[in-house]
This record gives C-alpha cells, structure tokens and sequence, in this order.
C-alpha cells in the first residue's frame, strides 16, 4: 500500500497490533501512507479503529510491531511532532468560555502563523453554548487549518448533518492535496468512497 520508503511515506507501520486485556483488537498491520494520499480505516464499533489513531499519535503504544510518523516515533508530548501532526481524537475538547475566533486565535498565536476563521458558525458564542454540530465543525476547521503533514481524523462526521459531511469531504480533499498524509477512522461508507486511496477494514 502506498508510497514506498524514501519516496514521500509520512505514516509508516510495521507488523503492529494491539492486545487490550485479553482481547486483540488487530495484529500483523503493516501500512505506509505517502504526501497526498488519504488512508480510511473501516470496522465496526470497538474493531480498534480510535485505537490505532491513538497509536499513530503516540498517545498509546501498540503491544507489538513499529510506527513511524513523519521519520519517527509519533510522541504525542513532543512540541516539534504535534507541529507536523494534526489529530482530531474522540476525546478532542474545546475550551468552553472561548469562542470559535477565539479558539483560532489561540491557535495562531500558537503556531505562529495566521489561521482563517473560515465557515464557522456562530464566531463569537462562547463554545458551551455551541450545538453538537457547531461544535464538531469548530474541531475540524481547527485541526484541517493549522499546519501539518499528517492528518488524524477519528469519525469526523460524528455530529454533522447532511451539510457538514460534505463540507468535511472538501476539507479532507485540500488537506490531501495540500500534500499531508490523511488517516480517516469512519464508518460512514459516503466519506470513504469520497476522499479514499485505500481501505483497510479492521
């Protein structure tokens, strides 16, 4: 799958799995995905997909094999990885008393570089008093529009309506051909045939 190594592979893993308690989530997964290439991984609930998310951030260490996320051990703690990696994870917050602009300015200043307010609804509501939908759009347009090379998505269309998902197939899109490596955790199959180079069912 994917790009070979030394030709652009952002996200590699090697003979990896994972073993909660007694059970195996998944075993032997050997991925490589380049610049510009969008990777979704499929499965039912509890099939370990959020789980492998996880470990492609370094917010969790597989039981066995290797990763390698932008040339090295994804470190979730790491200023200089989550520079080069974007992650939207199942447990991504917002601040509640900071409003949609206020949230993008905070992440400008925090890169150092200007991020675009964009199609976010309501800029200028405090985030708690935001909808589900609103809020999940606000995470999206954060992680797709600060800099990164990698891209995590964990079941992005959670929350959004007809609009929003189509909206999220065009984020995920640009990110792609902005050149990032894209893993989106979904099973939602419009999404997948919308914005994937490769399936992997767990």
């Amino acid at each position: 799958m994917g790009t070979a190594e030394g030709d652009g592979v952002l996200i590699e893993t090697q003979d990896v799995g994972v073993t909660a308690g007694e059970t195996e989530l998944f075993n032997g997964l050997d991925l490589a995905v380049g610049g510009g290439e969008c990777l979704v991984v499929s499965g039912s609930n509890g099939a370990g997909k959020s789980t492998l998310l996880r470990c492609l951030y370094g917010s969790q260490t597989p039981t066995t094999g290797r990763i390698s996320v932008c040339g090295r051990a994804p470190d979730e703690r790491s200023a200089r990885f989550r520079r080069r990696v974007s992650v939207l994870l199942d447990d991504s917050a917002l601040f509640d008393e900071l409003t949609p602009r206020q949230h993008l300015d905070l992440l400008s200043r925090s890169f150092g570089t200007q991020i675009e307010l964009g199609p976010v609804p309501a800029p200028d509501v405090p985030a708690a008093e935001l909808s589900a939908g609103q809020r999940r759009r606000l995470l999206l347009h954060a992680a797709v529009a600060r800099p990164h090379e990698v891209l995590l998505l964990d079941e992005p269309e959670r929350a959004l309506d007809a609009a929003g998902r189509t909206w999220l197939e065009e984020l995920v899109s640009a990110s792609v051909a902005r050149g990032a490596a894209v893993v989106v955790a979904t099973h939602h199959a419009p999404l997948s045939d919308a914005v994937a180079d490769y399936v992997v069912e767990l």
